[in-house]
């Protein structure tokens, strides 16, 4: 038997899910190969190739992840939880403090001797989700108490938010709107959610008054900036009309695969604004697969949570799901002038590093609960 016969045949969980993850990852490569042309040129002579293989090498390494994440038994992970949570706080005030500034924002902290960059925000999402989903699990018997099973969840939410948001608010945003929607499907009484909304607000508005200070720190101006364009501007900023005219060239069946023309002029073409590319080149039909593949993604997740035996697994599930989910409807409705720009990536699709891999490991971790749900089943009916 091969390897990759072998391998196939070890893949455990959610078929659907698999498919989901494949055909995600092979627009990805098509997409970004098209939308790095520029940007080749730019940076590397005109080598469009080199782009491809560092991309296609990434999501290689993300499909491994997944894979060997699913091997996982998903109840691991909430042991390793408060460890994990734990390490992302002092990773995020490195970043703050000492990360290299890229693109405006200090998102990043490099790995000394490798040269390569890790995006600390990818992995505190993935901590303080993996926690939430344990603390919830851990005390639905007495959930609706404020000391003991409100306040362990609202001050790591908080904290890791409020570290996340003064470089990368929008990634704050979908993960604190995540953590309230995990919070309302673990029966946390409302009270308790209006109330974390509340000091929510609080820490922003905290956050806006330091940026008047620490400019350099807070981009609380890129903020309002952005804010005051969407409503001033009802076309969209210079990038937002390029995407639109991107997927207005794309029609319905699109210009074909590498005939991208706005990828010329869209800064973000390869992340940001890769939806738009899409359409130009495969279609507003394609468009509609894409949207209806995440949509599938959570009606399938949604049938994980009903059928898990396990509190934990199915808060984890509905976490990592939302939080993708949520990014990608962000993510295409800042291509149509829908919502500001916020910069974050199209999950699966868009061309990045950590991202790209972290993101792989929520698929990993879905499977392995939905391998854990289906082993429960076929032991159930055969008893």
């Amino acid at each position: 038997m091969s390897l990759g016969t072998r391998i196939a045949s070890e893949l455990k969980g959610d078929r659907a899910i698999w498919a989901i993850v494949a055909i995600l990852a092979l627009f990805s490569i098509l997409v970004v190969y098209s939308s790095t042309g520029t940007l080749a040129y730019k940076k590397m002579g005109g080598n469009t190739e080199a782009y491809l293989m560092k991309h296609v090498v990434v999501v290689a390494g993300g499909l491994m992840l997944t894979y060997m994440a699913h091997l996982i038994h998903y109840t691991k992970y909430s042991r390793w939880a408060p460890t994990l949570l734990v390490v992302s706080i002092p990773l995020l005030v490195f970043t703050i403090a000492f990360g290299p500034e890229i693109n405006d924002a200090r998102r990043w902290i490099e790995v000394p001797f490798v040269g390569v960059t890790i995006q600390t925000s990818d992995f505190a999402k993935l901590a303080l989700l993996i926690y939430v989903a344990r603390a919830i699990s851990s005390k639905q018997e007495y959930i609706k108490d404020f000391n003991s099973a409100f306040l362990p969840i609202i001050v790591p939410v908080l904290i890791i938010c409020g570290l996340i948001a003064p470089a990368n608010l929008s990634t704050a945003a979908l993960l604190f709107i995540t953590c309230m929607g995990v919070m309302f499907v673990g029966r946390v009484a409302m009270q308790y959610i209006l109330l974390l909304l509340l000091l929510g607000v609080v820490v922003f508005a905290t956050l806006v008054l330091a940026g008047e200070f620490f400019p350099d720190v807070i981009r609380s101006a890129t903020w309002t900036d952005r804010v005051r364009e969407f409503m001033e501007e009802p076309d969209g900023v210079d990038q937002v009309q390029q995407a639109k005219i991107a997927i207005a060239n794309g029609g319905w069946l699109g210009l074909g695969p590498g005939n991208s023309i706005q990828r010329n002029y869209l800064y973000s073409s390869h992340s940001d604004f890769i939806y738009a590319i899409v359409i130009e080149e495969y279609g507003i039909l394609a468009g509609i697969l894409i949207v209806l593949l995440y949509l599938f993604l959570f009606f399938r997740a949604t049938r994980l949570v009903t059928k898990s035996p396990k509190a934990f697994g199915a808060m984890l599930v509905m976490g990592l799901t939302f939080n993708m989910i949520l990014q990608a409807f962000v993510n295409i409705a800042v291509s149509v002038h829908l919502v500001p720009v916020t910069g974050v990536t199209l999950p699966m699709i868009s061309m990045g590093g950590t991202s790209m891999l972290f993101t792989c490991v929520y698929f990993g971790i879905i499977l392995s609960v939905s391998k854990y749900i289906e082993a429960v089943s076929v032991e159930a009916e055969a008893t």
